[in-house]
Parts: C-alpha cells; sequence; structure tokens
C-alpha cells in the first residue's frame, strides 16, 4: 500500500445549499453541517427538511404529473431534455466531481468517471423513452381487439445513498423521467450537494417545474416519512437490506406503493486454477477495494481452487500491498477516505471480528495515518470459515474473504452460501465451466473474467435479499410504469337479456 499524502485545499468556507421544490429554491430552519472525511473540515451545509418540507415536494410532484405537462409530452420531447442534461453535464463535470470528493471522499479521478456514467445513463435514457412501448393482440377474434398500453406510475420517491451520490441518483432518475413520472428525491443526509446541483442543471435543460423536487435531512426523518407517505406511489430505495425491510413494513402500512430495492451483498468471486492467475489477482484486489469497498458489488469473499490456493493468495496480498491510498484529489489515488465516522469505526470492528474469530490476516487491518481524514488499509484474510462474522456480513469496507474449493460443485456452494445475490463473478478460461456457474450462482449481475463492468444498456439489480425490481436499460424504464389492459368490440354486443 502506497500513502498518498499531497494535500489540495478545501474551500475556505463551507456552501450553503437550500433544497428544491416546484422549480424554486427553499432555505432551511436549520442545517446540517457536512466535514470532508479526507479534510476535516466543514464543506458544506444542507437543509434539515421538515415532514411539511415533504408534504410541500410530494403536492408539486403530484400537480406536475397529474397536469400531464411531463408525462403528455411526446416521448421524442422528454428524450430532447434528457440529452440536453447529458450535454450540460459535460460542461460541468469539474464542478459537480468537487464536491462529490469533498463529501464522499472517493478519488476525483474516480468521480469524474462516475459522471461519465451518469451522462450515460441520460443518453439511455433518451433513446429507451423513445423505444417504450405496449403490446396488441390480435388474436381475440375478429370482432375483439386487445391492447396492453405502459402507463408511468405517477410521483416516485428517490432514496439514495452516501456511497456513489450522484452515479446511482443518475442510474435511476434518468429512467424515471423517460417514463414520464415525477420525482421527489433524498440523498443522504452526508452527500447532498451534487444532487442538490442536479436541480440547476435540470431546470436548464427544460423540464418543468415540479418534475424534479429534492429534500434534504436524516434518513430515520425524511427517508421514514417518503416510505410513509400516501402520496407517493412508488418508492425506489438503495442501501441496507436492514432499512429496506423497514420500507416494506411502512408501504404495507400505508398505500401498498410498489418498492424498488437494491440492498446488501455479500459478493464472490470465483477463481479457478486455469484462470490467468494475474489478471484475476488484480481484478480481486480492485473488486474488493475500489471506492474503499463502500460498494454494494464489492467482491469481498474470494472462493479459489485449492491447488493454486496459496500462489494466488499471494499474489493477491502483493497486488492489495501496493494499492495507493489517500488525498483523493491527488491523481495517484486509488482509493480515498471512508465516507462516515460510522462506517470506519464498523470496518474497523469487522477487521478485529476476523482476527479474534481465528482468520489469518495476510496484509492490511490497519488505519492509515496522513495527518488528515479517515483510512483503511485494504485488508485480505485468509484461512476463513463460513460461520465467521467476516465471511457473512456485509462489511461496506476494503475487507477481503478468501475461501477454498475443490470441485465446481462446491465453489457454487460456497458462492450461494449468503442471504444475499447482488453480484458475482467466476475466472476461467472454460466457456462450458464459465456457463454452469454462471447459470448456477445466484446473482442479478454476473461477470465472467472481468469486473464491476458494463453500461447502462443492461439491467441492474439483486436474487434473494439484495432486492426487488431493475434499474436501468429499457427493463429500468418499464420498472416505472404499470400495466392497462384494453378490450375493443368492434361488432355489436350479443344480448345477455333477451328483447
Amino acid at each position: 500500500m502506497t500513502l498518498i499524502t499531497n494535500l489540495i485545499s478545501a474551500p475556505a468556507q463551507p456552501r450553503d445549499f437550500g433544497f428544491f421544490i416546484n422549480g424554486e429554491w427553499r432555505h432551511g430552519r436549520e442545517m446540517y453541517e457536512r466535514f470532508s472525511p479526507s479534510h476535516e473540515q466543514s464543506v458544506t451545509r444542507t437543509a434539515c427538511c421538515t415532514k411539511q418540507d415533504l408534504d410541500d415536494a410530494v403536492a408539486a410532484a403530484r400537480s406536475a404529473f397529474d397536469t400531464g405537462e411531463w408525462a403528455g409530452q411526446p416521448a421524442a420531447e422528454r428524450a430532447a431534455i434528457l440529452l440536453r442534461v447529458a450535454s450540460l453535464l459535460r460542461e460541468r463535470v469539474d464542478e459537480v466531481a468537487y464536491w462529490e470528493v469533498l463529501e464522499n471522499g472517493k478519488p476525483l479521478t474516480q468521480a469524474k468517471g462516475e459522471i461519465a456514467h451518469a451522462i450515460a445513463c441520460f443518453e439511455t435514457a433518451a433513446g429507451a423513452a423513445r423505444l417504450l412501448h405496449g403490446n396488441t393482440f390480435n388474436n381475440l377474434g375478429d370482432s375483439l381487439f386487445g391492447m396492453v398500453l405502459r402507463e408511468p406510475i405517477g410521483v416516485v420517491g428517490l432514496i439514495t445513498p452516501w456511497n456513489f451520490p450522484f452515479m446511482i441518483l443518475c442510474e435511476r432518475l434518468p429512467f424515471i423521467l423517460a417514463s414520464g413520472c415525477t420525482v421527489v428525491v433524498k440523498p443522504a443526509e452526508v452527500t447532498s450537494a451534487t444532487t442538490l446541483i442536479l436541480a440547476d442543471i435540470l431546470a436548464e435543460a427544460g423540464l418543468p417545474k415540479g418534475v424534479y423536487n429534492v429534500v434534504t435531512g436524516a434518513g430515520n426523518v425524511i427517508g421514514q416519512a417518503m416510505a410513509e407517505h400516501d402520496g407517493i406511489d412508488m418508492l425506489s430505495f438503495t442501501g441496507s437490506t436492514r432499512v429496506g425491510r423497514s420500507c416494506v413494513k411502512a408501504s404495507a402500512e400505508s398505500n401498498l406503493k410498489k418498492l424498488g430495492l437494491e440492498l446488501g451483498g455479500k459478493n464472490p468471486i470465483i477463481v479457478f486454477s486455469d484462470s490467468n492467475l494475474d489478471d484475476a489477482a488484480d481484478a480481486v484486489a480492485f473488486g474488493v477495494s475500489f471506492n474503499t469497498g463502500q460498494c454494494c458489488v464489492s467482491t469481498s469473499r474470494l472462493i479459489v481452487e485449492h491447488s493454486i490456493a496459496d500462489v494466488f493468495e499471494a499474489l493477491v496480498a502483493r497486488k492489495m500491498a501496493k494499492i495507493r491510498v489517500g488525498n483523493p484529489f491527488d491523481p495517484k489515488t486509488q482509493i480515498g477516505a471512508i465516507t462516515t465516522e460510522a462506517q470506519n469505526k464498523t470496518i474497523l470492528e469487522y477487521i478485529e471480528k476476523g482476527k479474534s474469530e481465528g482468520a489469518v490476516l495476510r496484509c492490511g487491518g490497519t488505519v492509515v495515518d496522513s495527518g488528515l481524514g479517515r483510512y483503511i488499509a485494504p485488508t485480505f484474510f485468509t484461512h476463513v470459515t463460513p460461520s465467521m462474522s467476516i465471511a457473512q456480513d456485509e462489511i461496506f469496507g476494503p475487507v477481503l474473504s478468501s475461501f477454498h474449493f475443490e470441485t465446481v460443485e462446491e465453489a457454487i456452494r460456497l458462492a450461494n452460501d449468503t442471504v444475499y445475490g447482488l453480484a458475482a463473478s467466476v475466472w476461467t478460461q472454460d466457456i462450458s465451466k464459465a456457463l454452469s456457474v454462471t447459470r448456477r450462482v445466484k446473482a442479478g449481475r454476473f461477470w465472467v473474467n472481468t469486473i464491476m463492468s458494463g453500461g447502462p444498456e443492461t439491467p441492474l439489480g439483486g436474487f434473494r435479499q439484495s432486492g426487488w425490481g431493475r434499474e436501468a436499460g429499457l427493463a429500468g424504464v418499464e420498472e416505472y410504469t404499470q400495466l392497462k389492459t384494453v378490450h375493443i368490440e368492434t361488432d355489436k354486443r350479443t344480448h345477455w337479456i333477451a328483447s
């Protein structure tokens, strides 16, 4: 591990943000002050919204939906606005990335890459808006014609997490807008800035008032109120499985709103002896360390064939020890700061559990002292057993556990030995083996001889306790629609009651 220390200054004064309802900025009575996890100084102040503010935002979104100003536009016109958003984002990449780094702690180069992905999401959604369609049934007999219409579901509540504040917002929002829905967004309290900056960009692109609204504040106040709100027709939540369960309960006890949930993961990366071991080791190190492991699809369980385990684990340990950790504004930095103090504490507690439960620490496991900020060295445990806490729990940090297998069957069993099913990866030169594993491992996203690849053309989502529904691609637009079946009779009615 290489520590990166040269610093670029954070702003001299924190930037104040309002919240955004019906095309207008409002000011909060109470403010939340965010201290940068890498610079340890105040960088933003955002409003602590009230339930009344949420009610106002939902009312604005409802009015915008019911008037049809957005949903009633031809798809080509909605697509044109989404493309303008993509163009405006290209002009403001540096600004958006700067605030993303300050609040989140991720490297600047990574933040810019995520904004490029966000731009691609808007462009993909623009095309998907024009391709969205229903169906027809001309097979019901000569006198009956059937149609299935896709209609926007209505007002969508969107709750986004702190690990990828802008990217996850943009993996959902453009597709929600493409469907014709209106939106109330609640970003994570600690990383609200870029969601608020996007409000200005959307307005400049020509999005009608009330279509995009942002309320900020604590999840246990505003987030919970959104899940319970009768005026919200669908809630999209990305975060922990624990909070996902509370969304299900709130929906059941309110208006039975539809839910889209992307939740936790304990994702396997399976490495067979015939793999390109250097490539696979690099993928393992990247998969568990990217975004400091604060990533739902982080590959935190290495499942390696026993015959190469010693050699391969040594290779992974050497790779992880070379990862550059530190100041996120340095272009050489590969992983930055841990985003919140609570998450930092959780990761360190799991590292101690790994040691106390008998796992062998091969590298990392320590706090990295750069003088400023919260940093943890990428950490690798071997001799891990399935009963250990680090084997079963989603740590959400750069902590890798290694397991061995002798047969394909054993590899699949280990991969599926979790309540989750979000993502998985397999490494082998045998295509038959790769396809067999791909079909039998339970995961919504699967990579063969690659890791964290793909684009917004393909759907995202999980199996089991990793969530419900799909985001991105055409499926991501369809997710925010509902089906209406229509039957049209073309002949006179045959009377049931005789004349």
